[in-house]
């Protein structure tokens, strides 16, 4: 379409009128849109409850870190021999997951 003929299309006297079915169309959707259910609220007390038990446990690792401090001194010698453990857990526990993650692709 060229602007000479939207020119012609809106300067012309023949009223511009919608397709026969597009103000039906158009109701219907806002009727379905009233009637579709109303959206979940968020679930503000179920957060903010999850937001304080996380600050709880965060104040009491740390209160428990700092009086097991003498502890992790004393274990400072054997610190690569528990990290190596850590690190073979973790990977022992990340191959054990490896087929189920597989099996979801």
């Amino acid at each position: 379409m060229t602007p000479d003929d939207l020119d012609r299309i809106l300067s012309s006297e023949d009223p511009l009128e919608p397709s026969s079915g597009f103000a039906r169309s158009v109701m219907a959707a806002i009727q379905d849109e009233a009637a579709a259910p109303a959206p979940a609220r968020f679930p503000w007390l179920r957060f903010l409850a999850g937001l304080g038990s996380s600050g709880v446990m965060a104040a009491s690792g740390t209160a428990l870190l700092l009086r097991c401090e003498p502890l992790l001194r004393s274990l400072a010698p054997a610190t690569p021999e528990i990290g190596y453990a850590t690190a073979a857990i973790l990977v022992s526990l990340g191959l054990l997951s490896l087929p189920r993650l597989l099996a979801r692709l």
